[in-house]
């Protein structure tokens, strides 16, 4: 008990009793609970699974299975920056599988590649980076794309994403392509699980930034010029259901 308290202190017991409190059931806070025990410790231990389930009344075996189904919750220690490369299938036929390639051959050491979701540095270290590759990153008319702990690098390259990762290993944090500043994985994860600065100056400065870019905007761009416009929603009544 006195290690668990060390781990997560009372602001974060706090915390998680205050996302508890924004649902009607205490267990649906479990999502938002453990990006809060991520932004604590960096990945989701077994001791971590065990603050969930005594907060909200579940079983370790309910918290475990909900931490092995989502990808978002890492077993392992994560670096400062964790790098998710798109190696769906459009980003891959347009250079993402490339990118990720070269990227483990960069990151690795001793000629052994670096694998998915291993870390090159000390994790939670300045510097150190996890690479992993990612599903649909949802930019398909941006690709090949990256993510840095979530925020967006569009139409990269394999020698823009070596550069990226080399300027975040020198400690820079390089402006996404869309979105919001980048932080660190620890802040992403606690602005994950809902919380941010209560200072508007602050708040803005984390958070505003540009989301859109031309190309996704191009479709609706020439429907304007065009003068297309989509068909007009009539309200059709649902057919009755045969009675039994």
């Amino acid at each position: 008990m006195t290690h668990m308290k060390e781990l997560f202190d009372a602001d974060t017991v706090a915390k998680a009793q205050e996302l508890m409190a924004r649902y009607p059931q205490s267990r649906s806070a479990l999502l938002p609970m453990l990006h809060l025990v991520q932004s604590v410790q960096g990945f989701v231990s077994q001791e971590g699974v065990t603050f969930c389930a005594e907060q909200l009344g579940l079983s370790e075996a309910e918290v475990s299975a909900v931490v092995t189904f989502y990808t978002m919750y890492k077993r392992k220690p994560c670096g400062e920056h964790l790098v998710s490369v798109c190696t769906n299938t459009l980003c891959a036929a347009l250079g993402g599988d490339a990118i990720y390639r070269t990227l483990q051959e960069h990151l690795g050491e001793d000629g052994q590649p670096l694998a998915h979701e291993e870390t090159a540095g000390t994790p939670g270290e300045p510097g150190s980076v996890t690479l992993e590759h990612a599903e649909c990153l949802a930019a398909c008319d941006l690709g090949p794309v990256l993510q840095v702990n979530y925020e967006y690098y569009d139409n990269q390259t394999t020698d823009s994403a070596v550069a990226l990762v080399d300027a975040l290993r020198r400690g820079e944090k390089p402006q996404p392509s869309r979105g919001a500043p980048l932080g660190d994985f620890k802040s992403a994860e606690l602005q994950l699980a809902g919380f941010f600065p209560e200072d508007e100056d602050l708040y803005r400065s984390q958070v505003d930034g540009p989301s859109q870019a031309p190309e996704t905007l191009m479709g609706a761009r020439i429907a304007e010029e065009r003068g297309w416009t989509a068909p007009v929603m009539e309200d059709v009544p649902l057919p009755e259901v045969e009675k039994k």
